[in-house]
């Protein structure tokens, strides 16, 4: 266990250092952060074959991260983590009260979060193979699809960026005011992957990292055909 890591009053369960993220979810995560990173940049520079391509990536990683959130390990599935709107207002509630973080994965507010950022990242990426798809006016979009429909993905991509923008600076907001606030160190987790938990909460059920392949290949292979016939 690290010296920073909380230490259990007399009276309280000891803790220990338990594995809560796996890699195939840390590494979508930061994936997430730098291929966000890039389209931003990749639009502002007017670089639109890279833009085209981080949002493949995107579109790539999101369709993995829809399996794994179903197929993978407890703390990435999203029965595990998507809690009832009442659940997450009386989280939030809590929002200023200094309390132990004993937090297995996503709490009930940020399993919304996380759901509301897939979702708007799903959107974008999706709406983006049509409006920067060079051959999108003789594809079979542009010839099933009326105008004013084409039209409407068009400033739907642009709605969504900025939507998208504002969640992902709220959610880093977030993680900042946990830290100052409740002394909850959201990010160390996200890296290592590792947690102290009081010894009487069950460790999540981990797959192994290897069949994060197969979910990622199709999301590659979907990608791809949607890209080509799109």
């Amino acid at each position: 266990m690290n010296a920073d890591e909380p230490v259990s009053p007399p009276g309280q369960p000891g803790r220990r250092r338990v594995l809560v993220w796996d890699a195939p979810t840390r590494l979508f995560h930061w994936l997430m952060v730098v291929l966000v990173a890039a389209a931003y940049t990749t639009l502002k520079l007017n670089l639109i074959d890279w833009h085209v391509r981080a949002g493949e990536a995107l579109l790539a990683l999101l369709l993995f991260r829809l399996l794994w959130g179903c197929f993978g390990s407890d703390t990435a599935r999203f029965r595990n983590f998507v809690a009832s709107p009442a659940a997450a207002v009386r989280h939030l509630s809590h929002l200023f009260r200094r309390e132990p973080d004993d937090q297995v994965g996503h709490n009930a507010a940020g399993g919304w979060m996380v759901l509301l950022l897939l979702v708007l990242l799903l959107l974008e990426t999706l709406s983006g193979l049509y409006v920067y798809n060079e051959v999108a006016d003789e594809g079979p979009l542009s010839e099933w699809v009326p105008a004013w429909i084409a039209s409407a993905i068009s400033t739907l991509h642009g709605v969504v960026w900025d939507v998208l923008l504002a969640a992902v600076a709220l959610h880093v907001l977030v993680i900042a005011l946990y830290a100052v606030v409740k002394r909850h160190n959201l990010l160390r987790p996200m890296l290592t992957g590792y947690k102290a938990l009081p010894s009487n909460i069950a460790a999540p059920r981990q797959r192994p990292a290897v069949l994060a392949l197969l979910p990622l290949a199709i999301g590659a292979a979907v990608v791809v055909l949607l890209a080509a016939y799109l």
